[in-house]
């Protein structure tokens, strides 16, 4: 059938901030969607409210709106706009559940906007939990045992028929936000109250528990013709109990017989039907008894989802674009396959090699929290490795996480070896029955401690058979600790095969990694590469998208289809998987030097291992080399490609601090590092050089010091003075940041937080008290610097750039003083020798500048100036990397006057216990975006966009530090002004009321009851600020803070975020918002 021509626009829905549940894998898909729609001809309009992704690039769609993902901000684009369709399936669970609320609330209806992909109906029996299980019934697939409640009462009647534990599951959330698993009451009804919160529906399943059974997801396609294709079968290495987000999965399914396959491929088909998916992509789950193979189907999304994604990377085909294609018309036989560009879509992808997914978690960020893994999502994000087995696969998924692994490495079992050396198998046990987030390291190093593969599988549920492969992991490893490393060609080919690095070899032989390399060069070991071709090498593959194996016997050359071109290429290396600290952004940068470097005419290779990404699309860049961003992997892939052709060069600067460490490595191998040099970057990251660096150029910097020994340290910040700001030198995200007020808590700092070496020294600042932070984004060939972007923080100096709010232009500095941050940082690009992009770190005091950081790379800002500005710097910034000059661009685009701001967005409501209070250690996952023509209305979008409901009426409650009490005297008259009530704690109370306001005296949790809580439980508290400085201080405030995440009461830990929230109370006040798309801003789309 051919595409549909009653329609003439489309509406896509994205899937707003990077949260936890739904990560970048939703900017890849909409991405997709975006391009295809438009190759078709249709005229696209998009909302989505994240500056840092692909998708919102004003030249993606023909209208982007980068605006709150709410059902009346989507409505007012539906006015403006009037499009024909609207295409849910796209956005994740945000997009659907804003598509069904414009339905119910008669919007679509009202403007003649028809659903395609999937319809109202569709989506609500997918996702509404008793109706999914009805349907399921019907078609005689069973579901576990289940009642759906929609209050805590029915929930204990339903704990009678479903016992304990139970599975708690809310309607019409994603990555299992709000559920769990209850083993006792106590944990049952802490859970129930946050799912009926979670939800949307206030509905949540209460499902019989299948812990310990066989997890599987299949990839489903349709088309309108009833044509139904299985892209991918993926099997979950961890048992039920952990959400498949969490688990290490595999593609294609390893432990299934073909017939329980062709069981479970029927099963995933009829439930598509029976749902009634008219067309694209779903993804359909299910649980297996491990003794008796029973089925069950656990639940199924109408839509391209996380594992879409995976599926879509590991296969080469491209669910998203097709499901695109499909809602308008085309079926699956008359679309072709792009990676053999001579088989139609209609093919079902067979693959003749292993992928495993592994999920990347930042535990460390959130202090008081268990690492434990449930049914609630709590990665950040994934690396995903291929290979020719399960074995190489899995230890290049372990290398490629960003956290230190070079594969199965040893770790600490509490109590596993007693003082004696006695290996305690119960402590053993008891460990691997704990499911953390580093489970299979912990089986292998069972298996160094002599346990067996029953005695495993007892604890874990984890297949025998994957425990058998990671035993033989450990049987070759204890070989080489045993005997050495191999000499012989087939030895070590026996070890390469089996995905051991040269890092990981070296550890075990205790030779050093370069040894290694030069030992299995010698002998011709060497690894090929293979092509991703849909097809199990049925087919050629004409499109480059490629993995490393190592092959043969020993005798015979492997055969490698690499097969590099002639031309002048430049290769990127990505960021990896996203994680906290480290995201989209970096990702974003990527993407355009590619874009950028295309159509400069070089031919562009990316090298990056995250299956969510823009980047890792196989059309993105010419070659794709999918692999651990290590030094061994890339060197070996730059000598691929310096076999043909001339390798410019390789762009480090682009991916976050993961390939910025691979510089030196790659210089030592003779490769070219293009823009900035390796050395330039020494220098702005190394302090004593920086220190020189700062002083030949008269410009200031808080007084510091570097400390290597714990004496070091309490001598600098004697003499710095408290409070100080302390970091590990040479990280990102802010990892292990702390400010510090006394001797006690910097004792503690040394103790447990870094471990100091004179190879990494504790930086030592003084923490500028109440000093406005600036982040500047700038671009310079080496002669020339454009100042691309001078944001002003929301948030006071101390709490991390990235978590912190910020505004562009900035909205409280002099023009004055600008100015003269511009003018330091034309003078630390060229000092520094800057080729590309740079972000310099200011604080101002007073009228005073300072320097806090500079840091030549991109940084995670660089999406939200483009958008802010229109000027797509980091495009400009690979073109003069290649040799470009500024001269060239024309670097103005803003066609009117308005502002931006960029609002962080946190995962706090996913880890209890956890303070939200902010620091110097970011922990937010995602941005999003509020543009609008001044401050107040920008920063309420903003807020909007992150989820934050802000009152317009009741009371609002204070309590603050003494320092904060004069300006929150000048806010408490204007939030009352407003109509508002305030109430506050004693010592804020007394001072308001001496200021002539008429305030409510309220008790603090520890002064007895009712108190502050009692009164935000019940609903009296619509807002609350709440500031702290000392630690007494912070965990006295601690249930304020929790109860106002737990129960969605807007909060504000700093006067700056207060005052700029109740400036935009009083926009919401004036009147309605405005919506605008992103091309209405600039001169042109880029």
């Amino acid at each position: 059938m051919p595409k549909r021509s009653d329609i003439q626009s489309i509406l896509i829905i994205g899937a707003g901030p990077i949260i936890i549940g739904q990560a970048c894998e939703f900017d890849y898909s909409g991405a997709q969607a975006c391009k295809a729609l438009r190759q078709e001809g249709y005229r696209v309009i998009l909302v989505n409210s994240n500056p840092a992704t692909i998708m919102t690039d004003p030249g993606l769609a023909d209208a982007t709106y980068v605006e709150p993902i709410t059902p009346e901000f989507v409505a007012r684009v539906i006015e403006a706009e009037r499009p024909d369709a609207l295409l849910p399936t796209m956005g994740g669970q945000t997009a659907l559940n804003t598509a069904l609320a414009l339905f119910r609330d008669g919007t679509l209806d009202r403007f003649g906007v028809e659903m395609i992909g999937a319809d109202a109906d569709v989506i609500d029996k997918a996702e509404d939990r008793l109706r999914f299980r009805e349907a399921m019934d019907k078609i005689g697939l069973k579901s576990p045992a289940s009642v759906l409640v929609n209050n805590y009462e029915h929930a204990l009647d339903a704990l009678e028929v479903v016992g304990l534990p139970a599975i708690i599951r809310p309607s019409f959330t994603l990555g299992g936000t709000g559920g769990g698993i209850a083993y006792n009451r106590e944990e049952f009804e802490e859970i129930v109250r946050g799912g009926l919160r979670a939800s949307p529906t206030e509905e949540v399943l209460i499902e019989q528990s299948v812990l310990g059974w066989k997890e599987y997801e299949m990839e489903v396609v349709r088309d309108s013709a009833d044509n139904c294709i299985i892209i991918c079968s993926i099997e979950n290495v961890d048992p039920m109990g952990i959400h498949t987000g969490d688990s290490v999965t595999v593609a294609p399914a390893l432990t299934l017989t073909d017939k329980e396959y062709q069981i479970l491929r029927n099963a995933s088909i009829a439930c598509l039907r029976e749902i009634g998916v008219d067309t694209g992509g779903s993804n359909v789950q299910f649980a297996i008894h491990p003794e008796t193979g029973e089925l069950v189907v656990i639940e199924m999304n109408p839509r391209v989802s996380r594992s879409s994604a995976l599926a879509s990377k590991a296969t080469g085909f491209p669910i998203a674009k097709i499901a695109a294609k499909l809602a308008v018309g085309y079926t699956l036989d008359e679309l072709d396959n792009d990676i053999t560009k001579v088989t139609p879509a209609s093919f079902e992808p067979t693959i003749d090699y292993v992928v495993t997914k592994m999920p990347r978690f930042t535990f460390e960020k959130f202090k008081g929290t268990e690492p434990l893994l449930t049914t609630s999502m709590k990665s950040v994000g994934e690396a995903m490795a291929i290979g020719r087995c399960f074995q190489e696969s899995l230890q290049k998924a372990l290398r490629s996480m960003e956290t230190g692994l070079s594969g199965l490495d040893e770790v600490q079992l509490p109590g596993a070896v007693d003082s004696n050396g006695n290996v305690d198998r119960e402590a053993v046990l008891t460990a691997l029955a704990r499911p953390l987030p580093d489970r299979l390291l912990s089986v292998a190093q069972a298996f160094r401690y002599g346990l067996d593969v029953e005695e495993i599988y007892g604890a874990t549920r984890i297949d025998r058979w994957f425990l058998r492969q990671v035993e033989d992991l450990v049987d070759h490893e204890e070989r080489v600790r045993r005997d050495g490393l191999p000499s012989d060609k087939p030895g070590l080919l026996a070890l390469k095969r089996r995905g051991f690095s040269d890092h990981r070899l070296a550890s075990l032989a205790e030779l050093s990694e370069d040894a290694v390399a030069l030992r299995r060069r010698d002998v011709g070991v060497e690894p090929v590469f293979k092509r991703i071709d849909t097809c199990g090498g049925e087919f050629p593959s004409l499109t480059p998208y490629m993995y490393s194996t190592y092959e043969g016997d020993g005798q015979n050359a492997p055969d490698c289809e690499s097969d590099p071109s002639h031309r002048k290429k430049v290769m990127i290396l990505g960021g990896g998987p996203n994680r906290i600290g480290q995201g989209i952004e970096f990702d974003y940068c990527c993407v355009h030097a590619a874009y950028a470097l295309k159509e400069a005419g070089f031919e562009t290779i990316m090298v990056n291992c995250n299956p969510e990404t823009v980047s890792t699309d196989y059309d993105t860049s010419d070659r794709l080399y999918f692999e651990p961003l290590t030094a061994e992997d890339t060197v070996e892939i730059a000598r691929v490609e310096q076999r043909r052709g001339t390798l410019l060069g390789v762009i480090v600067q682009f991916g976050g601090q993961t390939p910025l460490k691979l510089a030196h490595a790659l210089e030592h191998a003779g490769i070219p590092i293009l823009g900035t040099t390796p050395d330039a970057i020494d220098r702005a990251e190394d302090r004593e050089r920086f220190q020189a660096l700062l002083g030949a150029l008269d410009l200031k910097q808080p007084a510091n010091g570097i400390a290597k020994t714990l004496d070091d340290a309490l001598a600098a910040a004697e003499n710095i003075g408290y409070p100080v700001l302390l970091r590990p030198s040479y990280v990102l995200g802010g990892r292990a940041m702390e400010i510090v007020h006394g001797k006690e808590e910097l004792e503690s700092y040394m103790s447990t937080a870094v471990k100091v070496s004179g190879k990494n020294p504790v930086l030592i600042d003084s923490y500028l008290r109440d000093a406005t932070e600036v982040d500047v984004d700038a671009v310079s060939d080496g002669a020339e610097v454009f100042i691309a972007g001078v944001m002003e923080h929301i948030e006071e100096a101390g709490i991390h750039s990235g978590d912190s709010a910020c505004s562009l232009p900035p909205h409280s500095l002099p023009p004055e003083v600008v100015a003269e941050i511009g003018r330091q940082t034309g003078l630390l690009a060229k000092e520094l020798g800057v080729v590309g992009l740079m972000n310099v770190q200011f604080a101002v005091r007073q009228g005073e500048i300072f320097i806090l950081e500079v840091n030549p790379r991109a940084s995670r800002t660089v999406p939200f100036v483009a958008k802010a500005t229109g000027v797509p710097i980091a495009k400009i910034a690979a073109r003069v990397m290649a040799g470009a000059k500024l001269a060239e661009f024309d670097l103005s685009q803003s066609k009117r006057a308005h502002v931006a701001i960029k609002e962080a967005v946190f995962p706090f409501a996913r880890f209890p216990g956890v303070d939200v209070v902010l620091g110097p250690e970011m922990k937010s996952t995602g941005e999003v975006m509020g543009l609008d023509n001044d401050f107040s209305r920008a920063f309420l979008k903003s807020q909007l966009g992150a989820g934050v409901r802000l009152p317009d009426s009741g009371r609002v409650f204070i309590s603050v530090k003494d320092r904060d009490k004069p300006a929150l005297a000048q806010l408490a008259g204007f939030i009352m002004d407003l109509g508002f009530e305030v109430i506050a704690t004693r010592g804020t109370a007394r001072f308001l009321t001496d200021q002539g306001l008429e305030v409510e005296q309220v008790l603090k949790v520890r002064e007895g009851r009712p108190n502050v809580v009692d009164r935000m439980i019940s609903g009296d508290i619509k807002l609350v600020i709440n500031t702290t400085e000392d630690r007494k201080a912070i965990a006295d405030s601690f249930p304020i803070r929790r109860t106002a995440l737990t129960n969605a009461i807007p909060y504000y830990t700093t006067v700056a975020g207060a005052q700029a929230a109740v400036q935009a109370i009083a926009a919401l006040k004036s009147g309605q918002l405005e919506v605008a798309p992103l091309q209405s801003y600039f001169k042109s789309s880029f």
